[in-house]
């Protein structure tokens, strides 16, 4: 079984920044892609940043690129999301996921693992 535990979530102004951390024990960090979503009240989760397992492979979706970073340290069984020039639309619960295999995995349905979720609010 595969733990995962969101961190770096809180209230910031519009403009501002944050980087969310998600740990993951119980089974080879390394064998998992990783991915970023997030989901805001009254509307369905959406994928924003995913990962492939070695760190190479990257995608974002169209709202977060350029401002959003996704990151992985497997020697420290860690996912992170950099966010950068957070608008109040960006406000959402942040969840990371993780799925094994050697692709990069964009879907909410091709993850196997959740973390519990991290509240981001962007004041405007």
């Amino acid at each position: 079984q595969v733990q995962l535990l969101e961190s770096g979530g809180g209230l910031v102004q519009a403009g501002g920044s944050l980087r969310l951390s998600c740990v993951v024990s119980g089974r080879t960090f390394s064998n998992y892609g990783m991915g970023w979503f997030r989901q805001a009240p009254g509307k369905e989760r959406e994928s924003i940043a995913v990962i492939s397992r070695t760190g190479i492979s990257t995608y974002y979706t169209d709202s977060v690129k350029g401002r959003f970073t996704i990151t992985r340290d497997n020697a420290e069984n860690t996912l992170y999301l950099q966010m950068g020039s957070l608008k109040p639309e960006d406000t959402a619960v942040y969840y990371c996921a993780a799925r094994a295999g050697p692709k990069i995995y964009y879907l909410a349905h091709e993850y196997e693992y959740w973390g519990q979720g991290t509240q981001v609010t962007v004041s405007s």
